[in-house]
């Protein structure tokens, strides 16, 4: 496995998560906490593809008469869009 070298910039609170992981003896340096954080990620997003496109093979091998009908999008959406509406977010 090749290494590239690259200079990045981390937020405080990044660093600081990096560095605990070294104190706490997971990692030998930051740059290891870094990659071996990155590798975690990694994992676990493939493995929520991976959950996400078995869901939808299988929902779309349900024989037509077990689809539900539904409206248009906005159906869809009316209640978050309404829950959204009704957030105080200052603009």
């Amino acid at each position: 496995m090749g290494v590239h070298k690259q200079t990045v910039s981390f937020t405080e609170q990044a660093f600081a998560f990096a560095h605990s992981l070294v104190e706490q003896g997971d990692y030998p340096n930051v740059s290891a906490a870094v990659s071996g954080e990155l590798a975690v990620a990694r994992r676990v997003r493939e493995a929520e593809s991976a959950i996400l496109q078995a869901e939808l093979t299988r929902r779309l091998s349900l024989p037509a008469d077990q689809w539900v009908k539904v409206g248009s999008a906005d159906d869809i959406t009316a209640e978050a869009m309404e829950y959204l509406n009704s957030l105080d977010i200052p603009e």
